[in-house]
């Protein structure tokens, strides 16, 4: 299996990329804007990618100033407790917090002690920054917990433990509980060992781009496919293959792949594990045709062959 690479198509852009855990460098970002703040950018356009950005953000007792966007991003809590502020008004975040943040919405973080995430563009960034505008210093009033059972939260979300549990979903929640309110939000998609849990889609407000986790039971594995659109995966537990226009890594915890639109990529589990990775999709998915299986088109390539009536060129 190959270590590192990135592949090119015929006209030089990247099919796929992958930057391994430890090649993700932080460095001082917004000077001016922010303090605190160290971002590395796993994908973007500089990288290859047409559509999306993902960052790594680190925010180290310090601020982001309120700032907009003319694009949609969304972010995903790995370690501490950073507040964002929405439209003015504070929510204290955890581990498991996503959220998106709509094209124009004011915001702005805090953090005490250290917090780190995932943050998600669509569509990319301009270089020159001209898409982002900078408003003034972050609010100072007093962060409230997050409640995502609030029927007044339109952008928030939180992935707690065991909601990944597909044994746990088939049962009634008593009246009360303190997770989402029985709802679609709490939908999990499973199918050939293989959990999927959108996280972020037009349910939180995102139109551009959509983020999700997905686990691997051990064995698991997706048939090769591509898509009319971007992916990343960042790798949160569990060593999982992946296979991109012919190339084959091993992926574990810290590192990302990225695919681009039309490259042909499969996931394998080999090792007996448990495998969980977010991924994020730019631009959002289309409700048909958002995979092409080859096994499927093989399979009607053969059968079209077959037939008595109808030939293929």
């Amino acid at each position: 299996m190959t270590d590192t690479g990135t592949r090119e198509l015929a006209d030089g852009r990247p099919s796929y990329r992958l930057v391994r855990r430890e090649d993700v460098e932080l460095a001082d970002a917004l000077p001016g804007h922010s303090s605190g703040l160290t971002t590395c950018r796993l994908v973007g356009g500089a990288l290859g990618s047409t559509h999306m950005a993902l960052t790594l953000v680190s925010l180290v007792d310090g601020h982001v100033d309120e700032h907009l966007h003319s694009f949609e991003t969304s972010f995903y809590v790995l370690e501490g407790e950073p507040v964002v502020y929405l439209g003015g008004h504070g929510v204290r975040l955890e581990p498991g917090a996503c959220g998106c943040i709509p094209v124009g919405m004011q915001h702005a973080f805090r953090s005490e002690g250290r917090g780190l995430w995932l943050e998600m563009a669509s569509p990319r960034p301009r270089p020159d920054a001209s898409d982002t505008l900078f408003l003034r210093p972050p609010p100072d009033s007093t962060a409230e917990p997050l409640d995502i059972r609030d029927p007044r939260n339109r952008n928030l979300f939180l992935l707690t433990d065991g909601e990944l549990d597909v044994d746990r979903l088939r049962r009634a929640e008593f009246f009360g509980a303190p997770t989402v309110s029985a709802s679609m939000a709490t939908a999990l998609l499973v199918y050939s060992g293989i959990a999927v849990k959108m996280l972020v889609d037009q349910r939180l407000d995102a139109q551009l781009h959509t983020m999700f986790m997905v686990d691997y039971e051990p064995g698991a594995l997706t048939h090769p496919h591509d898509h009319p659109f971007e992916e990343s995966y960042y790798i949160l537990a569990g060593d999982v293959d992946v296979v991109a226009d012919g190339d084959r890594y091993t992926l574990r915890p810290g590192d990302v792949f990225w695919t681009g639109t039309g490259c042909v990529h499969a996931f394998y589990e080999t090792q007996g594990g448990r495998v969980r990775w977010l991924e994020t999709s730019a631009p959002a998915p289309p409700t048909r045709h958002s995979y092409r299986h080859e096994r499927d088109w093989a399979y009607l390539v053969e059968r079209l062959q077959s037939s008595d009536n109808v030939g293929v060129a």
